[in-house]
């Protein structure tokens, strides 16, 4: 049975760059891989096929060797055949770390993505922070402090005694990786002896015990600036854990939370204030004093005739966008508040008005009510 083309095998032109061929092969070794069709034995032939095409198409030599002659060029051993390098083993690797994962939360063990071996970079951190309205509308610098690990100074984060030095693992030869090949394929995994790290420590700082890191607590300023909203996420960079045996530290990430006000309620830039006011001065106009976010006091204007929830626009009175010279607007809600505990002269007032008044001073009422009986005389008259 003759070999399909290499080209035709991963579904890419034969003008395919490195990374489109890098892509295609992802792919397709994630659809056939044997882990995904157990017992499936077209999947695994496919899955061979696919890295025969990959193995050759992604060396440069080889891949014009098949432009030129195809498979014949290869009819001493085949693509498959040794003296390809370890390109196809680390990428492969790859593909091992996405379906199991190496136990530390991301791929590569103990070296990371372009680390050295040994090296680990510390972990995040979170720091939840409650600030007032106030504080958000103003801003702020705040001091924290945090639990964390910090480089130890006795050992200068190596984790070894004074005099002595952590020495290459002989078991992995500093890499933190050690391979097996089975089958037609080859399997990474984490060193058991220095457990990723690359190196092993002989006698131990007596300080961290090796670890290269001890716990403090830090106290750190924290600049907030005006503005920020709730749930907003402030990151620290290099703040957070530091890294063991001289990796990189972690990052801070600060999460914003933001105090109930007992006046205003926020809509991003907006504030919204409900006030009650008299039944009389909403009647009758009247001024009423309100606050405003910045401490100050405002006056708003209150027509005859207000109705419960009417609302007054304070231009420039809210909230400062984020990183913004915009400011937002405060607006002001009444609420008619109905008079209770009435004396029998202020009874007698309101049941003498009752009497006086029309459908004029009571225009939203008289309507509905005219509407209702307008409704239940057309339903009769169906009837």
């Amino acid at each position: 049975m003759s070999k399909r083309d290499y080209y035709e095998v991963l579904g890419v032109a034969k003008t395919a760059s490195e990374s489109e061929l890098k892509v295609a092969f992802r792919k397709l070794a994630m659809v056939h891989h044997p882990d995904r069709n157990p017992g499936d034995k077209e999947a695994e032939i496919k899955f061979k096929e696919v890295n025969e095409a990959y193995q050759c198409l992604s060396d440069g030599q080889k891949r014009a060797a098949y432009d030129r002659f195809g498979h014949a060029a290869f009819s001493q051993g085949g693509a498959g055949g040794p003296g390809f390098g370890n390109e196809f083993g680390d990428f492969m690797s790859d593909i091992f770390e996405n379906f199991f994962g190496d136990g530390r939360g991301a791929p590569g063990g103990g070296r990371g993505r372009g680390g050295a071996p040994g090296r680990e970079r510390g972990a995040d951190l979170r720091y939840n922070l409650e600030i007032s309205l106030e504080e958000a509308f103003a801003g702020k610098t705040e001091t924290i402090r945090i639990p964390t690990s910090i480089a130890c100074e006795t050992c200068s984060g190596t984790g070894a005694k004074a005099g002595s030095k952590p020495r290459t693992c002989s078991t992995c030869g500093g890499y933190g990786r050690v391979r097996a090949a089975q089958g037609f394929f080859a399997i990474e995994r984490t060193c058991p002896n220095c457990h990723g790290r690359g190196e092993v420590v002989d006698d131990p700082c007596p300080s961290c015990s090796g670890a290269g890191r001890v716990n403090r607590e830090r106290t750190l300023s924290i600049n907030v600036p005006a503005g920020v909203d709730d749930g907003l996420r402030i990151r620290l960079a290099g703040e957070g854990e530091s890294g063991l045996r001289g990796g990189p530290s972690g990052d801070l990430y600060v999460f914003l939370s933001i105090k109930p006000h007992p006046f205003f309620q926020r809509d991003g830039a907006d504030l919204f204030c409900r006030v009650p006011i008299s039944m009389v001065t909403a009647a009758l106009s009247g001024e009423i004093t309100v606050p405003v976010i910045d401490g100050s006091q405002t006056q708003v204007r209150i027509p005859a005739g207000t109705q419960t929830a009417k609302q007054f626009r304070i231009k420039g009175k809210g909230m400062p966008v984020l990183r913004s010279r915009e400011v937002g607007d405060l607006y002001i809600q009444v609420s008619v508040e109905t008079p209770q505990n009435l004396t029998k002269r202020q009874r007698e007032l309101l049941q003498e008005f009752d009497q006086s008044a029309s459908d004029e001073n009571h225009p939203e009422s008289a309507g509905f009510f005219s509407k209702v009986r307008d409704f239940f005389v057309s339903g009769s008259t169906r009837a």
